[in-house]
C-alpha cells in the first residue's frame, strides 16, 4: 500500500533538510551538525561523568577540562619565562630538535595543536624560510645576468619565501592563543599563519588535510589521549607524519626530581598550584615505551621515539601510511 502524503512529504523534506546543513560549512572545517557523522561521533562519545586525573587527584573528566583550561590561562603570561626558568632555556634547543627531526619543505601543511604560543609555529616558518633563501642563493649564482632590481624583487617577495607552506596554530585556550598573537605580531610573522580555537579531541578541521602534525608539551593535557591521537591520525594526509614533543619517563635518578617547578611558579608567577599540577601530570604520564605503544594503537606505522637529556623529554615519530 502506497504510504500516506503526508508522510511522503515529511520524507522528501527531512532529505532536502539534509542537504542543506551538509552544505553549511567551511571549506577545511568540519560541520558540528548533529545530523551529520561528527555529530553522531560526539554524541556517542559524551563524557557522563567518568572519573580521570587531574595530577594525583581524582576529578570527574568534565572537571578535569575545565581544570586545565584555569591552569594554562593562570599561566599564559608567564609561560615563556618559566620555561626558561624550569629548564634553564633547553626547551629551545628540544623545540628546534622537533623542527630538524620534523625538515620541513616548501609547501609543507602544519597544523600544530596545544601551540597557543607559537614556539613551533615560528620556527617552523623560520626553517621553510631559511630553506628557500639557500634554494634562492644557488639560484641567482647560477644567473648572471639578473639586474639589480630583480634581484632585489626576488629577495622582497615575503609570500614566495614561503613556497606555500602554512601552519595553522590550534589550541583549546583563547589566553595562550592571546599570547601567541601577540608574540607573533611584535616579531613580524605576517603569512602563512593562522590561529584557531580548538579541542585536540575533537579537531574542527576536514581528514586528509594536513602534511605533518605536532603537539610539544601538551598531549599530557587532555583528557583522552587516545581520542587525540585518533583525532591527529584522521586529520592528516595519507603519508603524512606526526611528531610530539612531551615529558617522558627520566633515566638518571639525578635528575628525576620535578619539585623545585612549583617553586620557581610561586616565585616568578606567584602560582605554586598551577605548577604543581605540572609536576603531577609529567610524573603520570606514560614511558616512552608505552606512549609508543598508544600511538600505535591510533593506527600510525612505522612509530620511533628519541630521548633527550637523560629522558626529561622524548621526541616520539609516526606516519599515517
Amino acid at each position: 500500500m502506497a504510504a500516506p502524503r503526508g508522510f511522503a512529504l515529511w520524507g522528501y523534506c527531512d532529505r532536502e533538510w539534509s542537504r542543506v546543513i551538509r552544505g553549511c560549512r567551511l571549506p577545511g572545517f568540519r560541520s558540528c551538525w548533529p545530523g551529520c557523522p561528527l555529530g553522531a561521533r560526539l554524541m556517542s562519545q559524551e563524557k557522563r561523568g567518568t572519573e580521570t586525573h587531574f595530577g594525583f587527584e581524582t576529578v570527574s573528566e568534565e572537571e578535569k577540562g575545565g581544570k586545565v583550561y584555569q591552569v594554562f590561562e593562570s599561566v599564559a603570561k608567564k609561560y615563556d619565562v618559566m620555561n626558561d626558568m624550569m629548564s634553564l632555556g633547553i626547551h629551545r634547543v628540544w623545540k628546534d630538535l622537533l623542527l630538524w627531526k620534523m625538515h620541513p619543505f616548501p609547501g609543507t601543511q602544519l597544523l600544530d595543536v596545544a601551540g597557543g604560543t607559537g614556539d613551533i609555529a615560528f620556527r617552523f616558518l623560520n626553517y621553510v624560510q631559511a630553506q628557500y633563501r639557500r634554494k634562492q642563493k644557488r639560484q641567482l649564482k647560477a644567473q648572471q645576468n639578473l639586474s639589480w632590481e630583480e634581484i632585489a624583487r626576488k629577495y622582497q617577495n615575503e609570500e614566495d619565501s614561503l613556497g606555500g607552506s602554512h601552519v595553522m596554530v590550534c589550541d583549546i585556550n583563547k589566553e595562550m592563543l592571546k599570547i601567541g598573537k601577540q608574540k607573533a605580531s611584535a616579531q613580524g610573522y605576517k603569512t602563512g599563519l593562522a590561529w584557531v580555537l580548538g579541542d585536540a579531541e575533537e579537531l574542527p578541521f576536514d581528514d586528509d588535510k594536513f602534511d605533518v602534525y605536532t603537539i610539544a608539551f601538551g598531549i599530557r593535557n587532555v583528557t583522552h589521549i587516545d581520542r587525540a591521537l585518533q583525532e591527529a591520525h584522521r586529520v592528516l594526509k595519507p603519508g603524512g607524519r606526526f611528531l610530539c614533543l612531551e615529558f617522558s619517563q627520566v633515566n638518571n635518578p639525578v635528575i628525576s626530581s620535578f619539585q623545585v617547578i612549583p617553586v620557581l611558579g610561586e616565585v616568578i608567577a606567584g602560582d605554586w598550584k598551577s605548577y604543581q599540577y605540572l609536576v603531577e601530570s609529567i610524573r603520570r604520564f606514560p614511558s616512552q615505551e608505552e606512549f609508543k605503544e598508544m600511538i600505535e594503537d591510533a593506527g600510525f606505522q612505522k612509530v620511533t621515539y628519541e630521548s633527550l637529556t637523560s629522558g626529561i623529554v622524548a621526541i616520539h615519530s609516526g606516519f599515517k601510511l
